[in-house]
């Protein structure tokens, strides 16, 4: 009967504009919440075959979805490990639940856009809904392995040990030294102290070490030759001691001449690589540089291209640069009618310091620092990218799970493919306009008033009809 057909369609509409306000209300509760996406409902018309001369209303039916793809503005706030996506990616975690239950090996994966975390008595970065972040953990040298993309293997909680330590050995020395050229003429005196560069280093305990880089002039033995432009370089290590000399053994032993041409002037022309272990060592005359030969082996050895040698100290091996032949002048050992002086002295390492924080980068990269100036990776935050992300299921606390709708997901590193990159001391506010949320309050209201309308005029019509019968 068609005016059965109007009741239905009139229940029809309030139950859809029931559920419209329920995402509406939902939107407006939410719309200081971070990261979340908005909900919304979309109404379809139902159509009932009617017969000739007659019509039977359908009614209405309603469906309700997540607008996930939509981005939040972003809001800056002062801890490092707030965490928000710029882009279509998903940041994965997991439910603290599922760690403290560790029923299975695998854990299981949510997906997020936002989140504060904090490390909890742990050491795991926790956000205060109990959401745990997951990551990929770095080798000690920092490097990430290679972990597959399609599944959640290889993902961990991000744990972070706040009480560990770290040093970084020394492994590479630049020196940056002119040396006097009147040092070299003939009748120096030679009774002279030597000039000398102390260098501290880092062995792989983070002890402090000394190297000790002394440079012995070699005057010109004949009156007849203005310089000779030689010099005689030791290096001494003071970790391995030896008996009667306080900057202990000779680790590196080196015979350096100079040119004195127009063109390069002060630059070197020739290393010699010598026995370190020789006694006495090398000093001169100059007469002899050209009929020296390198006496040494293995990584003593100059290397004329890149003006590097490697010298054995405690445990370790220190990559010295003094410049290549015929290198510019103030990029390595020089020798200039000046006094001695080191321009330049460049290391690295580090001795050992305490961490004092943790930084996010825009790559994903999660990097502990240290209260003497280093930072070490220890994980990589992949981003999560999914054919339609408007499939996914939502959770709570504003995360969401793969579903078949959403399709198959990939592992991305953040700032590479088109998952967008992740940002640091950031929040992604909520997608929800309350100007247009009031707006859409507004008519949601006048439609269900008006379907209440329409179900008591039939009610008013079939009373109608039952007093007929009177």
């Amino acid at each position: 009967m068609t005016i059965s057909s109007s009741l239905n369609a009139g229940v029809a509409g309030l139950t859809a504009n029931a559920t419209r306000l329920a995402t509406i209300s939902d939107n407006i509760a939410n719309s200081a919440t971070y990261g979340y996406k908005r909900a919304d409902s979309t109404f379809h018309s139902m159509v009932l075959d009617s017969g000739a001369g007659t019509y039977s209303a359908g009614g209405v039916r309603v469906t309700t979805f997540r607008e996930i793809d939509q981005p939040g503005a972003l809001l800056s706030t002062s801890n490092a490990t707030d965490l928000a996506v710029r882009g279509r990616g998903f940041i994965p975690v997991t439910n603290e639940s599922a760690l403290e239950s560790k029923t299975t090996s695998t854990i299981p994966m949510a997906l997020t856009t936002t989140g504060s975390f904090k490390t909890d008595s742990e050491g795991y970065l926790v956000s205060d809904t109990g959401l745990v972040l997951l990551g990929w953990p770095a080798d000690a040298d920092g490097s990430v392995p290679l972990f597959p993309r399609d599944t959640v293997d290889g993902l961990e909680p991000i744990q972070i040990n706040v009480n560990q330590f770290a040093g970084e050995p020394t492994t590479k020395v630049t020196l940056g030294v002119n040396l006097p050229a009147t040092s070299t003429v003939f009748g120096y005196d030679t009774s002279i102290a030597n000039p000398q560069t102390s260098i501290e280093y880092f062995d792989n305990l983070g002890t402090s070490r000394q190297l000790t880089v002394e440079y012995t002039p070699v005057p010109s033995s004949a009156s007849t030759t203005l310089r000779s432009n030689t010099w005689a370089m030791t290096i001494y290590d003071n970790a391995q001691p030896v008996s009667g000399d306080p900057r202990g053994t000779v680790v590196g032993h080196y015979a350096l001449q100079f040119s004195d041409d127009a063109l390069d002037g002060g630059t070197l022309k020739a290393v010699k690589s010598l026995d370190p272990a020789a006694t006495p060592l090398w000093t001169g005359p100059d007469t002899t540089f050209a009929s020296l030969t390198d006496t040494a082996t293995g990584d003593l050895l100059y290397d004329d291209i890149t003006g590097k040698f490697k010298i054995p100290v405690d445990n370790n091996d220190i990559e010295i640069t003094i410049g290549a032949l015929g290198n510019s002048v103030g990029t390595g050992i020089s020798q200039l009618a000046d006094t001695f002086a080191p321009t330049s002295i460049l290391k690295d390492g580090s001795a050992v310091g305490n961490m004092v924080g943790v930084d996010v980068d825009s790559n994903g990269y999660v990097y502990a620092n240290f209260d003497i100036g280093i930072t070490r990776r220890i994980y990589q935050i992949p981003l999560v990218d999914l054919p339609n992300p408007n499939g996914l299921t939502p959770l709570d606390n504003q995360t969401f799970a793969v579903s078949n709708k959403s399709g198959a997901f990939f592992l991305w590193d953040a700032g590479d493919g088109p998952t967008g990159d992740i940002i640091g001391y950031s929040l992604e506010e909520s997608t929800t306009d309350v100007a247009g949320e009031l707006t859409d309050l507004i008519q949601t209201q006048r439609a269900y008033s008006s379907n209440a309308k329409v179900i008591q005029t039939v009610d008013e019509m079939l009373q109608e009809t039952t007093n007929i019968k009177r």
